[in-house]
C-alpha cells in the first residue's frame, strides 16, 4: 500500500486497509513556541513525521494529527507565556483523544498506536487510551492500544553522550535546544533558521511550579538550553536511532498479541 496518511484517502480505500487488518497510528503533537528558529508546529511535525516512518515498516495508517496539546510549562516548554502557543486543558485533550481512539474502532481499526511528540501531554494520552479499553474490552476483545508518550527517553548512552557532549540537562529543560533543533535540522531543515539560534536559559529550573508564572523561571528567547550544539548529524543519529526502536518494538507488541489471541 503506498498511501499512509488517511487525510489523502478516500472513504473507500480507508474500509478496504481495514477489511485487510491495517492498523491506525495517531500523531499528536503541539502547536508551541519553539524559540526564535524553530516554528510553532515543531512538536506536530515531527510526530507525524515519525509515525509515517514507522507506519511504513508496521502495516499502519497514519491518522490526522492531533496539533494542540497539554499547557505549555515554564521548566518544559517555555509556559503559557509565549504569544503562539495555543494549549488545551488536560480534560479537553483526553476528551478529544479518546472520541478520535472510539471512532477508529467505529470504522473498524483494531490496531490503535497513540504516539506522542510533546512533554506534557504524557499521562493524559495515557488516561483516553485507559478509558477507552475499560468502554471496549468486552465488545472487541481483539482491541490491542499501543501507547507511546516518550519515545525519545530512552536513547543509548553512547548516542547521548554524542548528542549531548557531556550537557545533558534534562529532557524538559533540554527544550527547542540541542535535541530537538538536530532533529528538525535533519527532517525539515527548511523551516529551521539557524542563524538564530542561541544558547539561554532562565534564571533557574525549580523542580515545583508558581502560579502566577514569574519571569526567572522562563529563558526570554524560548530556548531553554543550548541549540547552538545542535547539527544535522545529530539530528539523523537520533532520528534513525529512534525509528529503528519504534518500528522493533511495534511490530514485537502486535505480533505477540497475535499469537497470543
Amino acid at each position: 500500500m503506498n498511501k499512509r496518511l488517511m487525510s489523502k484517502m478516500t472513504w473507500m480505500e480507508v474500509r478496504d486497509a481495514v477489511e485487510k487488518g491495517v492498523g491506525v497510528i495517531l500523531p499528536i503533537g503541539a502547536t508551541e513556541q519553539h524559540g526564535p528558529h524553530m516554528p510553532l508546529c515543531t512538536d506536530a511535525l515531527l510526530s507525524e513525521r515519525m509515525a509515517l516512518d514507522v507506519a511504513k515498516e508496521t502495516d499502519l495508517l497514519v491518522a490526522p494529527t492531533v496539533c494542540y496539546g497539554f499547557r505549555s510549562r515554564p521548566c518544559t516548554g517555555g509556559g503559557q507565556t509565549f504569544p503562539g502557543t495555543i494549549s488545551v486543558r488536560g480534560s479537553t485533550l483526553t476528551a478529544i483523544i479518546t472520541d478520535v481512539v472510539h471512532e477508529f474502532i467505529r470504522t473498524g481499526f483494531r490496531k490503535i498506536v497513540l504516539f506522542n511528540w510533546h512533554f506534557e501531554n504524557s499521562n493524559f494520552i495515557y488516561d483516553a487510551a485507559y478509558n477507552v479499553y475499560e468502554d471496549t474490552k468486552r465488545d472487541y476483545p481483539d482491541l490491542k492500544l499501543l501507547i507511546i508518550e516518550t519515545p525519545f527517553s530512552d536513547l543509548k548512552p553512547e548516542t547521548m553522550e554524542y548528542v549531548f557532549e557531556g550537557q545533558f540537562p534534562g529532557w524538559g529543560i533540554e527544550h527547542a535546544s540541542i535535541f530537538e533543533t538536530s532533529v528538525m535540522m535533519y527532517v525539515a531543515p527548511e523551516l529551521v533558521d539557524f542563524s538564530k539560534a542561541i544558547d539561554d536559559q532562565a534564571e533557574y529550573y525549580p523542580f515545583y511550579d508558581m502560579l502566577p508564572i514569574p519571569k526567572r523561571i522562563t529563558a526570554e528567547s524560548g530556548i531553554l538550553w543550548k541549540a547552538t550544539l545542535a547539527t544535522k548529524e545529530k539530528g539523523e543519529v537520533v532520528w534513525k536511532e529512534i525509528s529503528k526502536t519504534l518500528i522493533d518494538s511495534v511490530n514485537m507488541e502486535f505480533k505477540r498479541w497475535e499469537k497470543e489471541n
